[in-house]
């Protein structure tokens, strides 16, 4: 049940999607809105894949206009990243899109699915962000 649920939730974000921008891009604007002025070799590790390859993905998020880079201002040879103010507006406008998708099915629950639905996304939300928290605090100290 839950793998038919993570699917049928895709397909929902697929209809609300206007995204410019692939699976892989998306998470690295997700993980630059949590994380401002994260190095490349951190948001390499953040994403199980390699420093050039980021790198790569991270020229074409910048040519976009979603992604700004800056040289960070104790080590010239770091490059520092962070979301560009029309990153943010495409990450805004994106959870607007999914936020009116999934309240259509929403609307179409009795109260009490509701209710039933929104204390186990709350106990599920507060485990991935401990999980996410720990494996950032790891990545962290690895690359110190």
């Amino acid at each position: 049940m839950t793998a038919t649920a993570a699917e049928l939730l895709e397909v929902l974000w697929g209809r609300a999607s206007t995204a410019p921008a692939s699976v892989s891009q998306m998470r690295v604007l997700l993980i630059l809105e949590h994380h401002e002025h994260i190095n490349l070799r951190t948001l390499a590790t953040l994403l199980a894949s390699t420093p050039p390859s980021t790198s790569r993905l991270c020229d074409r998020l910048h040519a976009a206009g979603l992604v700004e880079r800056e040289v960070s201002p104790t080590d010239r040879r770091e490059v520092r990243l962070r979301l560009s103010s029309r990153g943010r507006a495409l990450l805004a406008d994106l959870r607007e899109r999914r936020e009116r998708t999934v309240q259509d099915v929403l609307d179409r629950m009795s109260p009490a699915d509701r209710h039933a639905l929104l204390h186990g996304l709350e106990a599920f939300c507060a485990v991935v962000r401990t999980q996410i928290h720990e494996n950032t605090e790891e990545s962290g100290s690895q690359t110190a």
